[in-house]
């Protein structure tokens, strides 16, 4: 597996989070966002951690401390019952190598040492076979199909898997 590294959230990632702010990469998001609303994401994944609400990670490859991607986890409802869902991005030049895959193992990873219990969720689209695929090796289970709200007023077609912290399935 590709070896990766990741490094919770701090004030000096706020470039790693303007450089994922391509429209490749926040095609899942509604598209990019203006430099008010990365600066806000950014104080908002600050936050969230230090209230321990959300959990945002800097990923890091050898030769590469400055990160080639950001992944996370954070509380939510699904369907009237609590969850944590999972979202990732990897920068463009440095999709394909696997960094992906192995970044979520290690949150997933991070999440179960942490002691958390609930069970994982990710939404990608279904017409994004890459991260349906990362999905895949990383050990989720597909369970369906839904409409899901990416953020108000947005609303995508995504397939639902789940991945079972408590050794249900494993990576």
């Amino acid at each position: 597996m590709t070896d990766v590294t990741l490094r919770p959230w701090s004030a000096d990632d706020l470039d790693l989070l303007r450089r994922a702010n391509t429209p490749e990469l926040m095609d899942q998001l509604g598209g990019a966002e203006t430099d008010e609303e990365v600066i806000a994401r950014h104080e908002r994944y600050l936050r969230m951690q230090q209230e321990g609400t959300a959990f945002q990670f800097r990923i890091e490859v050898p030769g590469h401390p400055e990160g080639v991607g950001v992944i996370g986890y954070w509380r939510r409802d699904h369907h009237g019952r609590p969850v944590l869902e999972a979202g990732w991005s990897v920068e463009a030049a440095y999709r394909g190598q696997g960094i992906a895959p192995a970044a979520v193992v290690a949150m997933l990873e991070r999440a179960r040492d942490s002691g958390e219990t609930l069970p994982v969720y990710a939404y990608p689209r279904v017409d994004n076979p890459a991260s349906n695929s990362v999905c895949r090796k990383a050990g989720f289970t597909l369970v369906g199909e839904e409409d899901f709200e990416v953020r108000p007023g947005l609303v995508l077609h995504a397939n639902v898997w789940v991945f079972e912290l408590d050794g249900a399935s494993r990576a």
